[in-house]
């Protein structure tokens, strides 16, 4: 008879609870009880900053001394796109062909499921304790002082927390971020942190993320003057200098990359004008763009870049501006980190593979956490996410539960 911690009746239940970003309480109902059943003390936070949707969070601790192992997740999913060309429905969690379909398989449900599994075999095994049972509802246990920052693997038991969030896939207002600050207004203190977004490539374990490029998003528009098409030498037509514009800065590289990030990139994702006549010249014009950046550069210096760049070209014929987008993140990079060892070392060990410590690829919540404590990112393969028929093997998810024991053993040194 399978227990709720068991690993595939877990990632089942979790699966099968519909949560399209922010809505995540139906997932928190599923965890909450099974985090208790294990000891930890658990609490639901909610945030909602200005022009936002409330956002539910968890956060879940087991122990009350230091140091503070970390694992960071979310439960929030993409949607499903269109459900009927899913081979099964997409909350169903079927099992077929050695795989579980369902979406937020990979992107992280079973992350998350993983490695509270694998929390509960380690207390099986008499390896980890239980705590917190005595605690009456409601109950705080005393705040944790942290380790030595996390600076090499423990040889003492500490404490284990989970900081899972409802809005990584969306606007990332309302999550990890305040998340982090009302657990450090508390006093938690973590010494590393877990991120379990999938980072497998082409099989499992191939891969692990050390670091993140930055993000920075913004809008280039031009301005003319409005007027009839047949008139043009009565108006000032921005289409074919927003153009030059995007022609020019995207021409030039924005460097060569480094030993630790591929070349940073500017990408223009769209050019709006907002005209629907065939016969009218626009007033305006508009370019959104995003930059992936390595650390060359920070999110003010390539503000200032775009600008010159975008004067050098205009030759002062163009009347333009930049927006840029607040949320944004800077990059960073867990390098010379024990805990990269840990990490690696579990990979390997279960894996039978060295994973590569890569830079690549988009934003994650760790570019929050790195604030707090070092982070380093292991998850599935991630052929699948956000696509239809999105699945994880189940043999995979068995291995992934392993690498996350071997990660807690061998931080804690038992």
């Amino acid at each position: 008879m399978s227990h709720p911690t068991d690993l595939i009746p877990l990632t089942t239940a979790l699966l099968q609870a519909e949560t399209v970003t922010p809505d995540v309480k139906a997932a928190l109902d599923v965890l909450e009880p099974v985090l208790k059943s294990l000891g930890f003390w658990v609490e639901r936070p909610v945030f909602h900053a200005p022009n936002s949707i409330p956002v539910e969070n968890l956060y879940a601790r087991l122990g009350t001394a230091g140091p503070v192992l970390c694992f960071a997740g979310h439960v929030d999913v993409v949607p499903v796109g269109d459900a009927a060309a899913w081979v099964h429905p997409p909350f169903s969690a079927t099992q077929a062909d050695g795989k579980i379909y369902a979406r937020g398989a990979v992107d992280m449900k079973s992350s998350i499921t993983a490695f509270i599994a694998a929390v509960a075999e380690l207390q099986n095994s008499g390896v980890l304790p239980k705590s917190h049972s005595d605690l009456a509802e409601g109950d705080c246990p005393p705040r944790s002082e942290g380790g030595k920052g996390g600076a090499s693997p423990q040889s003492q038991y500490g404490s284990i927390a989970l900081l899972i969030t409802g809005d990584e896939e969306g606007p990332a207002v309302n999550g990890t971020k305040p998340l982090l600050e009302w657990c450090a207004a508390r006093g938690e203190v973590f010494d590393a942190c877990l991120v379990g977004e999938p980072t497998s490539v082409h099989r499992f374990g191939d891969g692990m993320k050390i670091g993140r490029r930055g993000s920075l998003s913004g809008t280039l528009t031009v301005f003319g003057t409005q007027g009839h098409a047949a008139y043009p030498e009565k108006n000032d037509n921005p289409v074919p200098k927003i153009a030059a514009l995007v022609h020019g800065m995207k021409s030039e590289p924005l460097d060569a990359g480094t030993a630790n990030f591929q070349p940073s990139n500017l990408e223009f994702v769209s050019i709006d004008v907002g005209n629907t006549a065939f016969n009218v010249i626009p007033a305006r014009a508009s370019a959104k763009f995003n930059i992936r950046f390595n650390e060359l550069h920070t999110a003010d210096s390539l503000k200032a870049l775009l600008q010159t760049r975008a004067e050098k070209i205009s030759n002062n014929k163009i009347n333009f501006a930049f927006e840029f987008e607040p949320a944004m993140s800077n990059v960073f990079i867990t390098k010379n980190h024990p805990f990269v060892d840990v990490v690696a070392g579990a990979v390997e060990a279960v894996a039978g593979v060295r994973p590569e410590r890569s830079t690549a690829g988009g934003t994650s919540d760790a570019r929050f956490i790195k604030d707090y404590c070092p982070v380093v990112e292991f998850g599935p393969l991630n052929a699948t996410i956000h696509q239809v028929n999105e699945h994880i093997g189940i043999d995979e998810l068995h291995m992934l539960k392993d690498v996350y024991k071997q990660v807690i053993e061998r931080y804690f040194g038992v």
